[in-house]
This record gives structure tokens, C-alpha cells and sequence, in this order.
């Protein structure tokens, strides 16, 4: 298993840390005794979240900062292992899902999609994974979806990307693996309890919501947090998760 977090204070760096699922697993992290680094482009938005894991006893930092950018990722990377706590965990939960037809996706939007999805996952699981290797010891999880796993009418985009950072999972995990580094790609199938679930499928939200049909954040925060307890004899290198009632 690996060495208690807690006791070394080590660092979780949360790529992509929203409202919803990103939020919840900095919070989940935190509560353990890790130290919360948080990023997304707009630090302010990030004030939220880092108020509530103070609030809860815990310790965060917010940080905005572009995952697409290849020096932007160093320069954070760099800047957590040498002034705050070496990086125990990264979690990679940058999004991008958005609906095209084919003949409407322009080059911009399938270029976006793919460096927020796919580039911006290898450029933070390289320079984590560079910090880690030194140790033999680190967690890298990767946050997929539905469109990780079959593409869909209107998603070129979206599952091109998602295609792709579970093909870096994979790579990562059997090269780092054998070097003590846990890579996991975690396959998020299905709505999530969110307000923009709410607000953009209100119909289908209240179906759901009293089923328990939906995807609770916090639920798959504890999930990532027991992917980083398992003992390295018997680690999970994919994860599904799905509500219930979900069809697949």
C-alpha cells in the first residue's frame, strides 16, 4: 500500500478542478492530509473551493494556469515540488465536451478539443510522471468518459480526444508501472449531478435525481481516492463508473 500521505504532506494537483468532480476529489484528497493544488485557467473561479477545504481543516492552493501550454505545466509542476510538497497525486479531469455534426466541426474546434483533452493530458502526465520517477512512487489518474470508450453521432471531437488520453493511460501505466507509479484512467459513464446537469437537461435531471440515477461527485472522488490506496500488489489500471440504471 502506499506510505501515508498524510504523515509526508505531499501534494495532490488537481488539472481541471471544477465545480463538480474536480472539486469534489481536491476536497476528498485534502481531507486525508494531502496538500490541494488546484488549477484551471481562471484562478478566481477557484476561490470557492479553496475557501471550503480550509474551512473543512485543510490545506489548498489555487493556481490558474493553461494545460495546453507545454511551459505553463514545467513552470506549475516545478513550482508545487520546489515551494509546497513533493506531488503524490495528479489527477488529470480536464474536459471539452462539446456537439458537432461532422460537416459543422471546424478545424478550430476539433484542434481545441483534442490539446484541451489529449495534449494537455500528456503534457501533465509527462512532467509529473518526471517528477515522480525519482521517488518510485506517485499516483496519476486520468478522468475519461462514455466517449473514452465508442464514439457518437455529433462527438468526433470529444471521443477523438477521449480515444486518445485513454491510449496515453494505457502506455503510461505499462511503461511507469514496473518503476512504482500507479497510472489509472478512470471511465466516468454517465450524467453527473451538477447544476449544469440541472439547468441544460432539467426533464431528465428530475427523473433521475430521486433514483438515484445520477453520478454523485463525491462518490467518485472516494473512488480516486481508494485507486491511490491500493496496495501496488494489486492495482486497478481502468475504472468504470456508472449509476445504476445507466444502460451500457
Amino acid at each position: 500500500m502506499n506510505p501515508n500521505p498524510a504523515a509526508r504532506r505531499g501534494a495532490v494537483l488537481v488539472v481541471g478542478a471544477g465545480d463538480a468532480t474536480g472539486g469534489a476529489i481536491a476536497r476528498r484528497f485534502a481531507r486525508e492530509g494531502l496538500i490541494a493544488c488546484v488549477t484551471r485557467r481562471s484562478a478566481d473561479k477557484l476561490e470557492p473551493l479553496v475557501r471550503r477545504i480550509r474551512a473543512d481543516g485543510g490545506t489548498a492552493h489555487a493556481f490558474g494556469s493553461d494545460a495546453r501550454d507545454e511551459q505553463q505545466v514545467a513552470t506549475l509542476v516545478e513550482h508545487i515540488e520546489r515551494e509546497i510538497a513533493p506531488i503524490e497525486v495528479a489527477v488529470f479531469n480536464v474536459g471539452g465536451n462539446v456537439r458537432f455534426g461532422i460537416a459543422d466541426t471546424t478545424e478550430r474546434v476539433y484542434r481545441k478539443v483534442w490539446e484541451m483533452g489529449a495534449l494537455a493530458g500528456f503534457l501533465v502526465g509527462r512532467e509529473v510522471a518526471r517528477a515522480m520517477l525519482p521517488r518510485s512512487r506517485g499516483t496519476i489518474l486520468f478522468t475519461g468518459a462514455t466517449a473514452s470508450m465508442r464514439g457518437s453521432a455529433g462527438f468526433a471531437a470529444f471521443a477523438g480526444a477521449k480515444h486518445a488520453l485513454r491510449a496515453l493511460a494505457q502506455s503510461m501505466a505499462r511503461e511507469l508501472g514496473p518503476q512504482g507509479l500507479h497510472v489509472a484512467h478512470v471511465v466516468v459513464d454517465g450524467m453527473i449531478d451538477t447544476a449544469f446537469t440541472a439547468q441544460n437537461f432539467p426533464e431528465r435531471y428530475a427523473a433521475l435525481k430521486p433514483e438515484d440515477g445520477l453520478l454523485d461527485p463525491d462518490a467518485i472522488a472516494e473512488n480516486y481516492w481508494q485507486l491511490h490506496r491500493q496496495p501496488r500488489n494489486a492495482w486497478t489500471h481502468e475504472l468504470d463508473l456508472r449509476p445504476w440504471g445507466e444502460k451500457w
